[in-house]
Parts: structure tokens; C-alpha cells; sequence
């Protein structure tokens, strides 16, 4: 995940809050309500354990909190994102509740869970299409189903990059104030990647300045991922576009 995990250290680690609309509790509630309503809940005697994969400012390891998860291990790139939200745990309360972990996604849930021990995992917000290759996205899946207990759950939200967009149609305007504008602009590759622009415009002292970076995303289609679900072990229960438009997957351990 270099290219990604720069990316975000170059330009939108400081600005990814403000992308999800500036306030974390209001993201978080909204994660626990979506998270809640796939049936992933758990009651403190259960004492189950849960991951955030790509966890960012940790609005899906706030809302796992919430649900009763006695143990959420939130693993991300960015120590800057990673100390957000601890800060985040501690004002709600669960910062006992919460490990952060600075790594890389890939591989790392056969170091940290035992097989067969974790009652959810989730890899929100568009996290898998910043995985280098498609096999990087079936190995994930292969070491989340080895990591669930029977049962368990796993929940993936991602945007669906297949149909190509043209002309003005590949410049998306993702959020602006009146300090701040944020623009992506995508340039297709090939059939796998499509290469992400951003554009970010802030203004202070009185005038307004750009900053630009680029990283590539896999095209992700629906098929093909619950296809990879289904070949780990997987029963597919939801695949529907959710909040924000993107492709919401649960899927549980048999």
C-alpha cells in the first residue's frame, strides 16, 4: 500500500476529517448504525475482539466500540490518522478499549489474531481498492476468514470504480468550505486501475493555495469481490450501494 500510504501522508492525512464532514462522533454514529443494522453487535460478556482494517480517524473503531466489542485492534499507515484517533477514544471513553497499530494491511492479520478468534472485521471507507494488486485483495480476504470465528463477520465498504467515467464527468468534487476545496479527477489506466488526481486548494493569509498527489485504485467489481468472498469460506448477506455511494459487503463465516 506505498503508493496509497504516501499519498495520504503527502496531502490528505491532515485533511480527512474535514472530508468526512468535520466531525468524527457524527460519522461514528452513523458507522454504528449501518454496522448495527447487518446485526454486527456484542454484548460485553461476550468479551469479543474485532479489527478495523484502514481505520483512518476511527469512525468504524469508534462505532464497534459502541457496540459492545470488548477488544478493537485499529490498524492504519499514518501515525498522524493513528493518534487522531486515540484522541477521539479517549474523549468517548473507550480508549481502553481501543490498540492502535501502525502497519500495513497486508499480512498483518495472521501476526496479530490468533485463527479463528475475532468476531468482526471490517475495511471501510474505501480501503481495499488501495491495495497494489488484485491478489493483495484475496490474500486480505484469505487472512480475514482465517482470523473469524464461525460466524463471524466481515464488512467491506468501497467505491465501484468498473464503469469508466469521460470528459467532464472525471473531475468529482469531493467536499468545499470556505477555506478549503477538495477535487479528484480520474484517469483510467486499464481494465484494473484507474490513477486518482487530487486537488486541494486551502486558503490563508488571505489567498488561495494548490496542492496535488496521485496514487492508483484498483477497479473492484462487485462480482469479482463477493466471487473472492464466497472461494475463502464466506456467505455472502448484504451487497448493496450504502451511504456516500459506496458498495457496502457483509459477509459471515460458516
Amino acid at each position: 500500500m506505498t503508493a496509497a500510504a504516501d499519498h495520504y501522508d503527502r496531502l490528505l492525512a491532515e485533511h480527512y476529517t474535514w472530508m468526512l464532514g468535520g466531525d468524527i462522533e457524527t460519522v461514528a454514529a452513523a458507522q454504528a448504525e449501518l454496522l448495527h443494522g447487518l446485526g454486527l453487535t456484542a454484548g460485553p460478556e461476550e468479551q469479543a475482539a474485532a479489527v478495523d482494517l484502514g481505520c483512518g480517524p476511527g469512525p468504524q473503531t469508534l462505532a464497534l466500540a459502541r457496540l459492545g466489542f470488548a477488544s478493537v485492534t485499529a490498524i492504519d499507515s499514518s501515525a498522524l490518522l493513528l493518534d487522531e484517533l486515540m484522541e477521539h477514544a479517549r474523549r468517548s471513553g473507550v480508549g481502553q478499549t481501543v490498540h492502535p497499530v501502525r502497519e500495513d494491511i497486508r499480512g498483518v492479520l495472521p501476526r496479530l489474531t490468533a485463527a479463528g478468534s475475532v468476531a468482526a472485521v471490517v475495511c471501510m471507507g474505501d480501503t481495499l481498492p488501495h491495495l497494489p494488486a488484485r491478489a493483495d485483495v484475496q490474500q486480505l480476504i484469505a487472512d480475514v476468514t482465517k482470523s473469524l470465528r464461525p460466524g463471524g463477520s466481515f464488512v467491506a465498504s468501497y467505491r465501484d470504480l468498473t464503469r469508466e467515467l469521460h470528459g467532464p464527468d472525471r473531475f468529482i468534487p469531493v467536499r468545499s468550505t470556505a477555506d478549503r476545496i477538495l477535487t479528484c479527477f480520474l484517469e483510467y489506466l486499464d481494465q484494473d486501475t484507474v490513477l486518482v488526481h487530487d486537488l486541494l486548494h486551502t486558503r490563508h493569509d488571505g489567498a488561495w493555495h494548490l496542492k496535488t498527489s496521485s496514487y492508483p485504485k484498483l477497479r473492484l467489481s462487485p462480482q469479482w469481490l463477493t466471487d473472492q468472498c464466497r472461494m475463502a469460506g464466506l456467505d455472502i448477506r448484504h451487497d448493496e450501494t450504502g451511504p456516500r455511494g459506496l458498495r457496502v459487503l457483509h459477509a459471515v463465516k460458516s
